[in-house]
C-alpha cells in the first residue's frame, strides 16, 4: 500500500494540525485590526500585528466554489478520485480549500459542516452537507 504524503507541520503549522488531530478547525484574529486570519500565521497580513488570537470554528459553511479531480494528485489517493474539492467559505470569515464528501448533494451555496479523517499521521478537514452522516471509510 503507498503511504499517505506527509508534510512536517513547523509553528503556527503544528498549531493547526494538533487541533486537527482532536477534531477542531482554528483559525485566528488580530487583537490589533480585528481581521480574521486563516492559515495560521506569525503576524497578522493586513496590519502586521502581533497579536493574534487562536480561534475555534465552528465548522460550518456554505460550498463557495467546487471542482471534481479525475486524476489523483499523489497515488495514495489513487481509490477516490473522481476526488470533489471546493472551497468553503467558513462562518467566521475565512475560506478554506477542502475535500468534500457525499458531493452528489452539493452545488454553490450549500450548508456544509466539517468532519475529519485520518490521513497517515494527521487529520484533516473535509465537509458534507449539513445534517448527513458521514459514509465511514
Amino acid at each position: 500500500m503507498t503511504t499517505p504524503p506527509t508534510p512536517t507541520p513547523r509553528g503556527e503549522e503544528r498549531l493547526y494540525f494538533d487541533a486537527a488531530a482532536e477534531n477542531r478547525l482554528t483559525y485566528q484574529t488580530c487583537d490589533t485590526c480585528g481581521s480574521t486570519v486563516f492559515y495560521l500565521r506569525a503576524l497578522c497580513p493586513h496590519c502586521g500585528g502581533e497579536s493574534l488570537r487562536l480561534r475555534e470554528s465552528t465548522g460550518l459553511g456554505t460550498v463557495y466554489s467546487y471542482t471534481v479531480q479525475y486524476r489523483a494528485s499523489h497515488p495514495y489517493f489513487a481509490g477516490e478520485t473522481p476526488m470533489t474539492l471546493a472551497l468553503v467559505d467558513l462562518d467566521e470569515g475565512f475560506r478554506l480549500l477542502a475535500g468534500l464528501t457525499e458531493a452528489d448533494d452539493v452545488a454553490v451555496g450549500t450548508p456544509v459542516e466539517a468532519v475529519f479523517r485520518d490521513s497517515g499521521d494527521l487529520a484533516l478537514p473535509y465537509f458534507r452537507p449539513r445534517g448527513h452522516e458521514e459514509d465511514p471509510k
